[in-house]
């Protein structure tokens, strides 16, 4: 079993090498999380995939998070296993809304449905994929549901109408006015059941 300090130590060193990482951080368990630059984050897994002191050849997981009020409003997260060197490792970008990232699918197949559903859910565009496409919502669907602005109802409803037996989309229709809570004196809208 390799040393996890000896790995830290070498990936701190590739780092140095790699332009543009803007920095490297340890969870409490020493697992690495490196910040890269959204336009080489592709090149610097290629990279993290091929060298021989890294050898992070299985793309764990792929995901994204939405930050509204930053001006860098996605973080796009890749999960990286090297079963060589027994380590795991994060490379996270920061993506502005409409800013392309390259897809990594030609290093990953793992990659074609996770970068489909993140596309779907969260708007980031992957340029150089295959089949960039939504894959959970319907190819109608309008906005991106992963958003922190999009509504917690959505945009439309889709129906059943018994007359003409087909399914119909319409507009949401909220019949339930909206209530104001007051969370500092609840026990006041309180009646008294005795």
């Amino acid at each position: 079993m390799t040393n996890p300090k000896l790995i830290n130590l070498r990936l701190e060193q590739l780092t140095r090498t790699i332009p543009d990482a803007v920095d490297v951080t340890y969870t409490s368990k020493g697992e690495a999380t490196i910040v890269v630059d959204p336009r080489i984050v592709a090149d610097v897994v290629e990279f993290l995939r091929r060298h021989s002191l890294t050898q992070y050849k299985i793309m764990v997981d792929m995901s994204a998070t939405d930050y509204p009020s930053r001006e860098n409003r996605f973080d796009v997260v890749y999960l990286l296993l090297s079963i060589a060197y027994n380590n795991r490792l994060r490379v996270k970008t920061l993506v502005a809304d409409g800013q392309p990232i390259e897809s990594v699918r030609r290093l990953f197949y793992a990659a074609h449905w996770m970068e489909r559903e993140i596309w779907d859910l969260f708007g980031i565009f992957f340029s150089n994929h295959p089949d960039l496409r939504r894959i959970l919502t319907d190819y109608g669907f309008q906005g991106h549901p992963f958003r922190k602005d999009f509504p917690l109802n959505g945009y439309t409803e889709a129906r059943y109408d018994e007359k003409t037996k087909s399914v119909r989309t319409l507009p949401v229709e909220i019949t339930q006015e909206f209530r104001s809570f007051d969370f500092e004196r609840p026990w006041e809208a309180m009646t008294d059941r005795s």
